[in-house]
């Protein structure tokens, strides 16, 4: 609502009295100036003897500002002064002036308490307060957001969305976290479920978080649409399918029978669903991917669809997006794209990334226990992760620092960097691989000599063949590791320290993402 309809519809019972009162004894109503946070003196369009009041806006509310301490009247310049201390509207803003002027034709005069016409205009105002209070009611009955009871049931309808009663079945699902997947984990409403063989399927009701280091969560769920009744009464145990899988989340199960309900879906219940279906109504755009990207803080730099020219295309029901984005925003970008894919399609998302493990020789203080152990490689992975993470697009991962990363905790005595592994990301350059087995396999078959039979078999699948899109997969690189004089790195400069994880390919910059584990660390006490 703008705050010209606000004020239009928005008009307390007093307001309207003292506009009443200003109009009948010949003064000026609602004069609008609009505020400037530069200027104190504001002149009236016609001269005034005094002014009755002044309303406007103060904070993105309506306010009523006081005489003598917000403003004064200046008979001099017939001009309102706002006071310095004294609150003001919000800048570029209409505040609206009543006021008396200094020559009146109106035989009323008297608006004091208790004057018949001030009754008469007390009275007047009353009922023009109650009309103004069923506008707003009747304005704010349009919107999701505002409206209630039925006025909310109507405004669903165009969503084709209807108000479950106490006739369909709710309870608990338990979403599971995945062993693999750490931090926070959102189960958005609207969540679909179904039992196993699709027997019948129920619906989140509420927004729920799964935090860090917890399980398992409880969220509530109803029945859908087509379940009323006994249909959606399952058995504990039943409810193990989601209809689209959420990042993090390995199973859910119920482990209570569900219920028929002791209520009809409230009206938050039921906004909350109504929002699910206009969401939906936008997902599976290439539009709406990329909108989730970029509240991601990522970029979308590339995409394959079916529908793109022959160098971009990628198979029916697929589309691959090519993402600029830190490592460590990656999965939750994954996870909001896979919440926004249309149905049924595969969404896959690539980055310029170089992955690298290394492993190393670690050398600990004696008669440290196994769990003092593992800690102490969870202390080395999170001062190497530390390291990469400080790093951006471009910049490479040095092995003196990485080396210097391994020695962090206090039990260390020594660490060699005895090895590197590296993989590039796949962004879909012409697949050597694939062309290379086609090639084999339509010479395989040919007379042994016979050029032209060849020639022609090699002619039919370079007509053929074609880029294809980004398969999120890693390609094993060990050129990406790199010793002091640009070549491959050795074993020995390895162990030194003295190589590169460079993040420079085919003259762009990537970004270097660490992938070590705790049996990439060899503890040796000594």
């Amino acid at each position: 609502m703008n705050g010209d309809t606000r004020n239009l519809i928005e008009r307390p019972y007093q307001e309207i009295v003292d506009d009443i009162l200003t109009a009948v004894v010949g003064g000026v109503v609602n004069e609008p100036i609009i505020f400037d946070v530069k200027e104190d003196l504001y002149p009236l369009a016609e001269p005034a003897r005094e002014i009755r009041g002044i309303t406007g806006t103060r904070g993105r509310a309506p306010h009523n500002f006081q005489k003598e301490i917000d403003f004064l009247f200046s008979e001099g310049d017939n001009a309102v002064v706002w006071q310095p201390g004294g609150t003001r509207p919000d800048d570029e803003t209409t505040f609206y002036v009543d006021y008396f002027r200094r020559e009146s034709d109106s035989p009323l005069t008297d608006i004091n308490v208790g004057s018949v016409t001030r009754t008469l205009s007390e009275a007047i105002g009353r009922e023009i307060a109650t009309v103004y209070q069923q506008i707003n009611q009747a304005y704010l009955a349009g919107f999701i957001d505002t409206a209630e009871g039925t006025s909310l049931d109507l405004v669903v309808a165009i969503l084709g969305v209807v108000r479950q009663t106490k006739d369909y079945a709710v309870g608990l699902a338990t979403f599971f976290r995945d062993p693999e997947v750490e931090g926070n984990i959102t189960i958005p409403e609207a969540v679909v479920l179904t039992t196993e063989k699709g027997e019948a399927s129920f619906v989140t009701t509420q927004q729920r978080t799964l935090q860090r280091g917890q399980v398992r969560i409880d969220v509530p769920i109803r029945a859908g649409e087509d379940f009323k009744g006994e249909a959606g009464k399952v058995e504990a145990g039943k409810i193990t399918t989601l209809a689209a899988p959420i990042a993090g989340i390995a199973r859910v199960t119920n482990f209570e029978a569900t219920f028929l309900g002791a209520k009809d879906e409230t009206d938050e219940e039921l906004r909350t669903r109504a929002r699910a279906v206009l969401r939906a109504l936008g997902k599976g755009t290439l539009a709406a991917l990329a909108r989730v990207i970029f509240e991601g803080r990522g970029e979308l730099v590339e995409y394959w669809d079916p529908s793109g020219p022959p160098a971009k295309q990628a198979p029916l029901g697929t589309v691959t997006l090519l993402v600029e984005a830190e490592p460590e925003r990656f999965p939750s970008l994954q996870a909001a794209v896979h919440e926004t894919r249309a149905a049924g399609v595969l969404a896959t998302l690539v980055a310029r990334y170089v992955f690298f493990k290394p492993r190393a020789r670690v050398k600990i203080s004696a008669g440290l226990t196994a769990a003092g152990k593992d800690k102490v490689k969870a202390e080395i992975i999170a001062a190497v992760q530390a390291y990469v993470d400080g790093l951006t697009a471009g910049d490479s991962a040095e092995g003196s620092e990485l080396a210097a990363a391994f020695t962090t905790p206090k039990e260390i005595t020594d660490a060699t960097i005895v090895d590197v592994m590296a993989w590039r990301s796949d962004l879909g350059t012409p697949a050597g691989e694939s062309l290379a087995d086609a090639l084999t396999a339509a010479v395989s078959g040919l007379p042994t000599g016979d050029v032209m039979a060849m020639r022609e078999a090699i002619d039919q699948i370079l007509a053929g063949s074609a880029p294809t899109p980004p398969g999120g997969r890693r390609i094993a690189d060990r050129s990406l590791v790199r010793g002091p004089t640009g070549e491959r790195a050795t074993d020995e400069e390895i162990e030194a320290g003295t190589f590169s994880v460079i993040a420079q390919v085919e003259g762009e910059d990537w970004w270097v993402v660490l992938d070590l584990e705790p049996a990439d660390i060899a503890l040796e006490e000594g």
